[in-house]
């Protein structure tokens, strides 16, 4: 009767049109209320709870904060230089470079919307100047913008982390391996398409070119460096280095890259000026600059919309966190792990369910959602059927990618489609054939736990564990 109450009022409510986060809160509230004995005063602490106790994910608003001021700061563009003159030479190359610009920003970045975004809004008109068609350039973009949330630091990533007290650190490293795969699986089918169709390639910069714009771009880059280096080097925690990340953020925006802020267009080096003097000109004005770009108006907006996207994320995550709590006090997971494991479903055979479920509730339900309801109740019967529960993550990380692409609540859908100017019906169909890609990819992740699991296992190695 308690299931029955929880996730029937659940749909309900979401069919009726309420947002997600309203809809988890007002099902556990109402199940907690008819069948059980805690009281408001404990359900408004339990709220409290859900975001206070879980260190992990203080790291979210962080990265959200970084991200932002990246994809202001100008950072995607100078990584898309980058891309094109690294591999623009190749037949096909403009469509390969915006799928490793996507794999470079969402290793700063860790969301996939944003990356589509970021990347998308140059590439797009930029492969259809060049002679790509244009549900061509759409569909690799919005795919290859998935990657933010498999590439680590991933936002989703963090709240796996913090559904089942795995380690964040773990699940970034495992991440890092098929993120690179699915990249470099998508670069290899946009070669052969090329080829089939004659797709046109840029002529080669020349290395002095390919190493100034890697300069350009580093400003960007080492921020992968700064962040997953620390991590997986063991100095700091995945929220230290979020930290870490938006105050460098914020730096080679305002400062570095001079995009926003008090110093926007002034160039490091004017005409005729000495490196003495520019050196000495810079300092005084990187000084003066940091206390008056907080009144900046970009600066501020930057700011403003970070915290606006977080606040939402986190409302989400605490009504997620109070419906975890009320299947876990009825022993719902118990029960439906019980259930399962009397049919005798063989661990492959789990696989596919999960796979199943995750894809058909990544039709309706943010990322987010999902992982905080799915995880409490799939973590212990993965357990028990040996499963490790990294790999779970990784699987479960996946299904969300494809959820992103699949409608009616598909995030990257409605970003391209904002970007191209075209209906929804004509995204969905440009994005199908690399679509078709992912869902082999995520039979090669369930399958091949290896894939995920090397890095986090090799690293452990190295450490002594």
């Amino acid at each position: 009767m308690t299931i029955a109450v929880l996730f029937i009022t659940l749909f309900f409510c979401m069919f009726i049109g309420m947002p997600i986060a309203v809809a988890l809160g007002l099902s556990s509230v109402a199940t907690i209320l008819m069948f059980s004995n805690d009281s408001l005063a404990s359900i408004s602490l339990k709220l409290f709870e859900a975001t206070s106790e879980h260190y992990t994910l203080l790291a979210i608003p962080f990265f959200i904060l970084s991200s932002a001021f990246l994809s202001t700061g100008g950072v995607a563009k100078r990584l898309i230089n980058f891309a094109v003159d690294t591999v623009g030479h190749i037949r096909g190359g403009l469509a390969m470079a915006s799928v490793m610009a996507c794999m470079l920003f969402a290793a700063v970045s860790g969301s996939s919307p944003a990356t589509v975004a970021a990347i998308g809004t140059i590439c797009i008109a930029g492969m259809v100047r060049s002679g790509y068609p244009q549900s061509f350039a759409a569909g690799v973009v919005a795919n290859a913008g998935t990657l933010g949330i498999l590439i680590p630091p991933s936002i989703v990533m963090l709240v796996y982390a913090a559904a089942t007290e795995v380690s964040a650190s773990r699940m970034f490293m495992a991440g890092f391996i098929p993120g690179l795969m699915m990249g470099l699986i998508l670069m290899i089918a946009i070669y052969i398409v090329a080829r089939i169709k004659g797709l046109p390639a840029q002529p080669f910069p020349g290395f002095k070119a390919l190493a100034r714009s890697g300069v350009i771009a580093l400003g960007g880059m080492m921020l992968i460096i700064i962040v997953l280096g620390s991590i997986y080097g063991g100095i700091a925690s995945p929220t230290e280095a979020a930290a870490v990340a938006a105050v460098y953020g914020y730096f080679i925006a305002v400062i570095g890259y001079r995009d926003i802020g008090p110093m926007k267009g002034i160039p490091w080096q004017k005409e005729g000026e000495n490196y003495a003097s520019a050196a000495a000109r810079n300092t005084a004005q990187m000084l003066m600059a940091i206390p008056k770009s907080f009144a900046d108006p970009e600066v501020r907006k930057v700011i403003l919309d970070a915290s606006k996207v977080s606040l939402m994320l986190l409302f989400i995550i605490a009504n997620a966190m109070l419906f975890a709590h009320v299947l876990t006090t009825e022993r719902i997971p118990h029960t439906i792990a019980e259930s399962i494991m009397a049919w005798g479903l063989p661990a492959w055979g789990f696989l596919i369910v999960v796979n199943i479920l995750l894809l058909m509730a990544g039709n309706f339900m943010e990322p987010s959602a999902i992982i905080l309801i799915m995880a409490p109740i799939l973590f212990p019967i993965a357990v028990q059927l040996g499963i490790d529960p990294i790999h779970l993550g990784i699987i479960m990380v996946v299904n969300m990618e494809i959820g992103m692409l699949t409608p009616p609540v598909g995030l990257n859908l409605f970003v391209t489609a904002g970007i191209t100017g075209q209906n929804m019906i004509w995204v969905i169909k440009a994005c199908l054939p690399w679509l078709c890609l992912l869902l082999g990819f995520l039979m090669l992740i369930t399958y091949v736990p290896q894939i995920s699991l090397f890095l986090p296992e090799y690293i452990d190695e190295l450490k002594g564990y």
